[in-house]
């Protein structure tokens, strides 16, 4: 008994501490169909943080996402012709660590060309 008390003490307390203390981190999460379109938004995204003196990690590229879809070619008899697409969603990771006030504003403002979508969680 006092073997799995021991043990469950650092787990809780590692709970705790990880929550009350640690540091704030802005996680932005950006995503595209054209990796060229994706790059320079990393970039320009990077360049205002950098310009804060903001602490950053990445960009991190993550798996690509590919939506793969087949089509029949002929409406009614060919059933063996087909035709197959694909959408693929490039996607970058960017951690900001401790943000400032000036750094959240100034990428709030930022302007990004279209068919760029952002996530962004404070965590």
């Amino acid at each position: 008994m006092t073997a799995t008390k021991a043990a469950s003490k650092p787990r809780a307390a590692r709970a705790k501490k990880a929550s009350s203390g640690g540091p704030s981190r802005l996680r932005i999460k950006v995503r595209a169909y054209e990796h060229a379109v994706l790059d320079r938004s990393v970039k320009q995204i990077i360049d205002t943080a950098a310009r804060y003196n903001a602490e950053l990690v990445g960009p991190i590229p993550l798996p690509i996402d590919i939506k793969k879809y087949t089509v029949n070619r002929a409406a009614f008899i060919d059933k063996d012709a087909r035709e197959q697409f694909e959408m693929r969603i490039h996607k970058r990771m960017i951690d900001i660590l401790n943000p400032a006030p000036k750094v959240i504003e100034a990428l709030t403002n930022i302007d990004l060309p279209s068919g760029v979508s952002i996530d962004v969680k404070m965590m």
